[in-house]
């Protein structure tokens, strides 16, 4: 099978030592895991590696894929104006079956060189020794959970059908609502909602992901589910098992760090 890595990454602006600076120690668990798993990363040989992030060009009825020819990453919008990334594009793996994935899922093709801090913070920690790693950028829909699961299921067979060794991240916070210094008001519902989807994730269970009480989502104000219920299509009848690496919360946010041990 052409995939070879599979795994959850949170994408807060302030693990960039220069944006997150003295604030970096209180995320210390989450640089940790991120360094974990940078070197899984690297065992695993990815030739190509798909990143799904909430912060780029959404499209309400479609699952949009970024072909652009090359791509740079910076966190200027935080106040970092020297780090810079750079990342060489494929464009074939989805080219090349653009026409069956989209008779089975709404899918949006786009050019856009410049990529977002969901996809450039796992980056700055995952690809910092993969000097060759072409990247395909995904951003989702805001159609629901099951219509995510499906396109996973389709960008699945695109995926086995390559002779391209495939690495897949889903990139997403969790829950907004954590503690009173969160970014939204507090709301206890956010912890339900996060420990909820651990226990899933450790007992793979797929269906009860894709299957969250819409109204409790809502009010956890997360950023990551569809992320992950994309992911799940694309390991759906693959068997693996869901180690978590690191979960931490000090500015309210839900930040999960975990590996999907593939068989």
């Amino acid at each position: 099978m052409s995939l070879v890595f599979a795994a959850i990454t949170p994408h807060p602006p302030l693990a960039i030592p220069s944006v997150g600076k003295e604030n970096l120690e209180k995320i210390s668990k989450t640089k940790e895991a991120f360094e974990r798993l940078e070197t899984e990363l690297y065992a695993a040989k990815p030739d190509i590696l798909i990143v799904i992030s909430p912060h780029g060009e959404i499209s309400p009825d479609h699952f949009t894929i970024n072909l652009s020819d090359k791509f740079q990453i910076n966190f200027e919008q935080f106040g970092d104006f020297s780090t810079r990334l750079e990342f060489a594009s494929d464009t074939v793996l989805i080219t090349t079956n653009k026409e069956k994935m989209a008779n089975r899922s709404p899918i949006n093709i786009i050019s856009e060189a410049t990529l977002d801090h969901g996809i450039g913070v796992p980056l700055f920690y995952l690809a910092r020794h993969l000097k060759n790693i072409k990247l395909i950028p995904i951003y989702f829909s805001l159609l629901d959970n099951r219509a995510h699961f499906e396109f996973g299921k389709n960008l699945k067979e695109t995926i086995i059908d390559s002779d391209q060794r495939i690495a897949v991240i889903a990139s997403g916070d969790l829950s907004h609502c954590l503690t009173e210094n969160a970014p939204l008001p507090f709301d206890p519902t956010g912890k339900e909602f996060d420990q909820k989807l651990m226990d899933f994730l450790k007992n793979s269970d797929s269906q009860s992901i894709i299957n969250f009480d819409p109204e409790l989502l809502e009010r956890a104000a997360e950023c990551g589910l569809r992320s992950i219920a994309i992911l799940l299509g694309i390991l759906n009848n693959i068997n693996f098992n869901f180690e978590l690496f690191s979960y931490e919360a000090p500015f309210g946010v839900g930040y999960l760090v975990g590996q999907f041990k593939l068989d």
